[in-house]
């Protein structure tokens, strides 16, 4: 059987999927499958195509629902969007309201950590009676991201476009930059080859994304102002939760699988070896047996 059109090409991921209305904004989405729902919260800077090399067969057991930010991918990308963590928690859960999910579990990755924190927040306020609605979320995976501001540790390009003058930095980023910089935080023998950096740069680049590049960063100062919620989120979870960690990612690897030991030892921590921050594509076969693993232990 061919492999889809959308694991190469992510203008063929847009056609398999569709577009809802959030604040007069669209945004993209996908979904397939039956079984119990899995949101999954791609990354920065790219999109919901982070996940196809997973999605086929997690599709053959469970329904996966994803989207783009607002900002990100094929959704819309306004210069004068505010653009939040807790914005992107507004729109999932605008998303599943809309999709009619009530109870889900989580599968994030990078940024799409934060936001599955803050989404885990707002259960645990649900549970103990300071907020109403919002939906049940039963589990959550975590993969390379920065679930402890302390530890993270951005790209030189990262840091550029949080300073003062990242609106000039994010002019100078272009096709060439953006590719060597992203490879650079693959394993060394698992980086993107040109189709899927190109790939990867659609998604960026697409709908003038350039433009809101410095804008997007902007989570990071927001880990920092609310750690304590996000954090606490985790190591008071109330639900199970399991953290998949490609160990040489130089922005979020070995060095947050460690404080994620410290402060909870009996942690579930999947460890992928030789990986770097983007393990569903460099090595989506042990981050597929890692997460049913985790389903089962469920």
């Amino acid at each position: 059987m061919s492999e889809p059109l959308w694991r190469t090409h992510p203008l063929a991921w847009k056609a398999s999927g569709s577009f809802f209305e959030w604040k007069k904004k669209k945004l993209f989405y996908k979904i397939s499958g039956e079984g119990e729902a899995i949101l999954l919260l791609h990354g920065f800077p790219t999109s919901s195509w982070d996940w196809k090399d997973v999605w086929e067969q997690l599709s053959q057991k469970y329904k996966l629902l994803t989207f783009d930010y607002l900002g990100f991918g094929f959704s819309e990308k306004p210069k004068e969007g505010h653009y939040s963590i807790f914005e992107y928690a507004d729109q999932a859960e605008f998303f599943l309201q809309e999709q009619g999910i009530k109870s889900l579990h989580l599968f994030a990755h990078d940024l799409g950590d934060t936001v599955a924190q803050e989404l885990l927040a707002r259960f645990r306020e649900k549970l103990s009676g300071q907020r109403i609605g919002g939906p049940d979320i039963k589990s959550v995976f975590f993969l390379n991201g920065g679930i402890f501001p302390e530890t993270h540790r951005p790209r030189a390009v990262q840091k550029l476009l949080n300073g003062p003058l990242g609106f000039l930095f994010s002019r100078l980023v272009n096709k060439t930059s953006f590719q060597k910089s992203f490879s650079e935080i693959f394993g060394p023998t698992t980086k993107p080859n040109k189709e899927e950096l190109d790939g990867f740069w659609e998604c960026v680049s697409n709908g003038g994304g350039k433009a809101i590049y410095h804008k997007l960063i902007r989570y990071m100062r927001e880990r920092k102002s609310f750690r304590e919620r996000w954090v606490g989120s985790i190591l008071d979870s109330p639900v199970p939760f399991a953290f998949g960690d490609g160990l040489i990612d130089p922005v979020s690897g070995k060095h947050v699988v460690e404080r994620l030991k410290e402060l909870r030892p009996e942690a579930r921590v999947y460890e992928f070896q030789n990986i770097g921050h983007y393990p569903q594509t460099e090595a989506p076969d042990q981050v597929l047996k890692a997460y049913l693993n985790f389903r089962t232990s469920v």
